[in-house]
């Protein structure tokens, strides 16, 4: 069975992006302690990179080695449609969770206004494929959490002190195990988790 994996950049305080959405507070390092990631992040993940961006990292072609299927929320979609982006990840199957996106926004996007639950169980239930990569945001995550089978978390060594959290949702505790962790010069640590 495909496996629904959130695989996101976190700060040490727990959050995706800060209150307005950013990102760029997130450190890399040094420029050889940039490259390092840098390359780590398309070597072992290109289907997570930006159809626009995978010219930059020299992965234009690259088979998807994980997913086939990205699921997020409106604030994920949205920085890049400001940018002038529609379908962000063209090299996947598109699916964003919005009640206020247009249904039409792009032939490649699916644009789903309820049951989230639902959408990611039938996704699951598909026979063959890959996994299926929940990009964000934390609100989602939340919704989802039930059916999150692994984790992927970059830690950042900052702390963000507000801003978007990487699960915003009910209590509900729900365990995990480490299954694998790199980490980086730069403090950047990379840890794998799967739903105990």
């Amino acid at each position: 069975m495909r496996k629904l994996v959130y695989y996101v950049g976190v700060s040490l305080d727990g959050y995706i992006a800060g209150p307005g959405h950013e990102v760029d507070f997130f450190p890399f390092g040094d420029e050889k302690q940039t490259a390092e990631y840098m390359k780590w992040g398309p070597t072992n993940f290109p289907e997570t990179i930006p159809t626009f961006a995978r010219d930059q990292f020299g992965i234009v072609d690259a088979p998807n080695k994980r997913f086939d299927t990205v699921v997020m929320g409106r604030g994920t979609y949205v920085p890049g449609l400001e940018a002038g982006f529609t379908s962000p990840y063209a090299h996947l199957r598109q699916y964003v969770v919005s009640t206020t996106t247009p249904r039409d926004i792009d032939p490649a996007v699916t644009v789903v206004d309820s049951d989230p639950l639902g959408l990611v169980r039938e996704l699951k239930k598909e026979e063959g494929g890959l996994d299926v990569w929940l990009c964000g945001g934390g609100r989602l995550a939340g919704v989802l959490l039930p059916e999150i089978d692994e984790l992927v978390i970059k830690s950042y060594p900052v702390i963000a002190g507000s801003g978007i959290p990487v699960i915003n949702g009910e209590f509900s505790p729900t365990l995990f195990d480490v299954t694998d962790r790199v980490t980086f010069d730069s403090g950047i640590t990379v840890t794998s988790f799967a739903r105990r």
